[in-house]
């Protein structure tokens, strides 16, 4: 070997050796930095001539893309089911558990338990009047859990509207950066930032909705939903949702009343079952506003009907004229079972009863079509009332099956309903999480130790003595010939 193939072998090395340095000290930098892939440097022998040394291939990203792969569809899923599980809690939290004063079976029980109290005193005004307090706080509770639901779906038809904006933002930075990303390969310049940023927008539209990455020349990708919705292929999508104030019990996709999704203007099928963006969070907020929600609404709705309609009756009340409310109401009115959808929203106590509305609680006792007040001590109506609540029949509407219930057995049916489907979104959330975080730290494996970095900075400060001893001992034979 030469002293100039020594001397440009030492340069070299030297070269390769603070890259090195510095691509291990972004990478200790950069150890929290999200969407931050571990850099190595990429090196070869050269040999031009007679003369060797070390040639720079350029920076390796280190990353595993099965594994973010799987890592983004498990992160979808984790983030569907959380939020699927979340409004079933919140639904729960509405009905309330049998122990609580405050929940529908407390409520209900309080009511029954008043009409038996009643019927022990009928001549007792205090009784009456808590008997239909009681009865007012009943339908009160069930107003309560149906608009609760309504609020359920207006927070996610705003969710919708928030979360389609950030994505339409999202594909648009992915676009760009793809453009960046083929400009900057096509100057051979190191593109390892522009790829973390874009990274970090994937991992972010993979959560509202998940997506399939597909490489295209010169560094681009496009995006496909796992339901074959086009994100991004050259251009990114436009995806349209027009929001709404408010949700209510009559609105829906299926009647305009409410938006759905576009793709470039053409609209897409937004169900649980094949819908083309389905499976993460924005799927979830879908499925409560156009699916769980308007089921439980009409869960809701029977047990109202079904509460109305043990009082509504002749043989209860006889004094009842035909299309005379009795004790609840649809805003005041006799039910009409054709217009029951948004029946649990309108229940109430009737208003002729209702001391604090100026009504008379005597009637409570002697009829709602009595005239004037009856025998004091007569309790044969309030037992009547008492026996409607406890007699077996079976629903008219709504998924309780076809045995006859109680209106107690009607309660507990929905409560039992929203609590199995919570109990089974629970499970499924707590495999979803398992799966997303094991992923998780499998992808983190793969990324920066700041240990072993910091062994790999003591072998390149070796190499780089090494090569500085090199030029040294060249620049000492230079001298030595120069002094001969």
């Amino acid at each position: 070997m030469t002293i100039s193939s020594a001397l440009n072998s030492a340069m070299s090395g030297l070269q390769a050796a603070s890259r090195a340095s510095g691509l291990v000290s972004n990478n200790i930098a950069n150890a929290l930095t999200p969407g931050y892939a571990r850099r190595t440097l990429s090196v070869s022998s050269s040999t031009i001539g007679n003369t060797g040394g070390v040639q720079i291939n350029g920076v390796v990203r280190q990353i595993d893309a099965q594994v973010i792969a799987d890592r983004r569809l498990a992160g979808a899923e984790f983030g569907y089911r959380a939020t699927t599980s979340d409004y079933l809690n919140r639904i729960e939290d509405l009905i309330g558990t049998p122990d609580l004063q405050d929940s529908l079976s407390g409520r209900l029980a309080g009511f029954e338990s008043s009409l038996i109290l009643a019927s022990s005193r009928p001549d007792a005004v205090e009784r009456l009047d808590a008997t239909a307090l009681s009865a007012r706080d009943l339908a009160n509770s069930i107003n309560s859990i149906a608009d609760g639901i309504q609020s359920a779906r207006t927070d996610a038809d705003r969710s919708i509207a928030a979360q389609v904006d950030r994505l339409n933002q999202a594909l648009q930075g992915v676009q760009q950066l793809n453009v960046s990303i083929t400009a900057t390969s096509a100057q051979q310049n190191d593109t390892s930032g522009l790829l973390d940023q874009r990274r970090v927008l994937i991992d972010e539209i993979s959560e509202i909705v998940p997506v399939r990455v597909l490489d295209r020349d010169d560094g681009a990708v496009a995006l496909y939903s796992t339901g074959g919705g086009i994100l991004l292929d050259g251009r990114a999508a436009d995806v349209g949702f027009e929001p709404s104030n408010v949700v209510t019990p009559f609105m829906s996709v299926s009647d305009g009343s409410l938006s759905g999704l576009t793709i470039n203007g053409f609209s897409v099928n937004t169900s649980s079952a094949n819908g083309r963006l389905h499976g993460g969070t924005l799927g979830a907020q879908f499925e409560i506003r156009d699916e769980l929600a308007p089921d439980a609404q009409v869960q809701v709705d029977a047990l109202a009907r079904d509460m109305i309609e043990r009082f509504e009756s002749n043989s209860v009340d006889p004094t009842l004229a035909p299309g005379q409310a009795s004790l609840f109401t649809d805003a005041g009115a006799a039910l009409d079972p054709t217009l029951e959808l948004g029946l649990a929203n309108r229940i109430s106590l009737n208003a002729i009863v209702d001391p604090t509305a100026g009504g008379e609680t005597w009637r409570l006792r002697d009829g709602f079509g009595a005239a004037t007040p009856g025998n004091s001590g007569d309790a044969t109506l309030l037992n009547a009332f008492s026996d409607a609540l406890t007699q077996t029949r079976v629903p008219l509407s709504g998924s309780y099956g076809a045995a006859p219930l109680s209106s107690v057995g009607v309660t507990t049916g929905l409560s039992s309903q929203i609590g199995s489907y919570r109990l089974r979104e629970d499970q499924q959330l707590s495999f979803a999480s398992a799966q997303y975080y094991e992923l998780s730290e499998l992808e983190l494996a793969n990324g920066v130790d700041t240990d072993v970095e910091l062994q790999n900075l003591m072998v390149i400060e070796q190499a780089y003595a090494a090569n500085a001893r090199v030029i040294e001992t060249v620049d000492a034979m230079f001298d030595t010939l120069l002094r001969i």
